[in-house]
């Protein structure tokens, strides 16, 4: 027993990133000398019951391993024992737990494959409904839609009507979750002839629905707390448009 300075002095390394008080305990194995880092006992049988609970890298050809003994042992096997049959009774007391638990992630799965093919399915009759009720405004196509697909569907299609639609200009409502959010899009070569901006346009909308947003002069999304203002933000979008 030494001071932790006189300890590093006579060559012993601190190998366990603890912290030492004023004393300290060095232990030799041959030519190594380091500073103790876990449990004092004069032989193993006073520890009684010892489980190894984490073992990770130190350094290069160093490991540290994590133990308890005796009471704190016992309490962790106790715990483990007390999740796994809390796991069994969840899982309706099956004998295989982690069975059990295979089997509903391949099951979470397989049904979020057919929620996305129902996305899938939705998004692509939204797209030809949206299409089919477009307004022709002459040079270019308006569509000023009401939607309840998610934010991420709704710029899929927009982006798809962009490459297939022609000149057109689109603005989406979206309430999703209690939220509201707002996509502009705009044909490329109509943004430049008519100098809209479809970033500056949804900020302006964006105010309907005490939100935000921002993007580029062909693409651009807000979001906001307000889903009842979104009627007001796509009336005001259509103001906007043939002013």
């Amino acid at each position: 027993i030494m001071t932790p300075k006189e300890a590093v002095e006579n060559g012993a390394l601190a190998l366990f990133g603890e912290k030492y008080g004023d004393t300290v305990r060095a232990i030799k194995f041959g030519d190594s000398i380091e500073l103790c880092g876990g449990i004092h006992a004069g032989a193993t049988g006073e520890m009684g019951l010892f489980v190894i609970v984490s073992e990770s890298a130190v350094a290069a050809g160093i490991r540290r391993v994590e133990a308890l003994t005796g009471a704190a042992a016992r309490q962790y096997l106790h715990d483990k024992v007390a999740t796994l049959d809390a796991i069994r009774e969840e899982l309706k007391n099956v004998k295989d737990p982690l069975g059990g638990i295979r089997n509903l992630k391949e099951e979470n799965t397989q049904l979020k494959k057919q929620i996305e093919e129902m996305i899938r399915e939705k998004a692509g009759s939204a797209k030809g409904e949206w299409l089919q009720r477009a307004e022709d405004k002459g040079d270019y196509k308006l569509i000023v839609e009401r939607t309840a697909l998610g934010a991420g569907a709704v710029k899929d299609i927009l982006f798809q009507l962009k490459n297939e639609a022609g000149p057109l200009a689109a603005v989406i409502g979206v309430e999703d979750e209690g939220k509201a959010q707002i996509a502009v899009a705009f044909s490329d070569e109509l943004a430049k002839e008519k100098g809209w901006h479809a970033g500056n346009m949804v900020r302006e909308l964006a105010k309907e629905i005490s939100g935000g947003g921002g993007g580029q002069p062909f693409f651009a999304t807000a979001g906001g707390k307000d889903p009842s203002g979104l009627d007001a933000a796509l009336q005001k979008a259509r103001t906007l448009l043939n002013s």
